[in-house]
């Protein structure tokens, strides 16, 4: 992640250079930044293998706080860059996806305790997060969208949203095709808006749109503290009271 600040960083830099500062600041500024936390902490690394060295090194509930505390000093750098409106998802089912149910041999399908189990533990911290980080700025820049509700609806109850499967990823191979990654030589579905996942990691991007969908008018229950709608709506009426001043 550090990594990626450092592009946010250079294309604030490319645009101060074709447009002068103030104008790349007001564009920065402006835009909407979505940011997903959490996912490849627990299931790259934390869940990794049975023995990773960070289950060695930290307990669940003390690896999620030091992750929290990383995630903090990510959100505050981006705040620093001049970002203003920053979107925060939280982790999905991650006992859910593909990959999980082939990595503990799921038999029916059912999601895996231990990454599950992180990601309820997980969640809420980040969104109170959200809140501090708010409260002590003064204003809600940041806004946290809960994709474990959203995605865990679609996982219990694919029919409803016109998938055939939320379980079997639409690329992969072995069990669920959640082993390995997607490449040439996998398993691949004929029509991958049947399937919740694209791969064994990855939503595909109708479940994608869904969700999006959601988020938009969603009550706080699932994003908060106010919905895409809104957000969008309160950024209208500022712009347009600049405009006047």
């Amino acid at each position: 992640m550090y990594e990626q600040l450092g592009m946010f960083l250079e294309y604030k830099h490319r645009l101060a250079a074709l447009m002068g500062p103030a104008k790349a600041q007001e564009v920065v500024s402006n835009a909407v930044i979505l940011i997903t936390c959490g996912g490849n902490d627990f299931v790259n690394n934390y869940f990794l293998t049975p023995v990773a060295p960070r289950r060695e090194q930290y307990t669940l509930p003390d690896f999620c706080g030091y992750v929290m505390s990383e995630y903090k000093k990510h959100l505050l750098a981006l705040y620093g860059l001049g970002a203003r409106r920053i979107v925060v998802t939280g982790t999905g089912p991650l006992g859910c996806i593909p990959a999980e149910l082939a990595f503990y041999g799921s038999m029916n399908g059912e999601c895996a305790d231990e990454p599950q189990e992180a990601a309820k533990m997980f969640n809420p911290k980040l969104f109170d997060l959200v809140d501090e980080l708010n409260r002590d700025i003064g204003e809600d820049v940041f806004i946290s969208a809960n994709a474990f509700s959203l995605k865990m609806d679609m996982i219990e109850k694919p029919e409803q949203y016109g998938f055939k499967t939320s379980k079997v990823a639409c690329c992969g191979q072995g069990m669920y095709n959640g082993l390995g990654m997607c490449t040439e030589m996998s398993n691949l579905c004929s029509n991958r808006d049947e399937y919740v996942f694209w791969d064994p990691y990855h939503p595909t991007e109708k479940a994608l749109r869904i969700m999006v969908k959601k988020l938009m008018d969603a009550s706080t229950d699932h994003i908060r503290p106010m919905n895409l709608s809104t957000m969008m709506a309160v950024d209208a009426v500022a712009a347009a009271d600049r405009a006047i001043y």
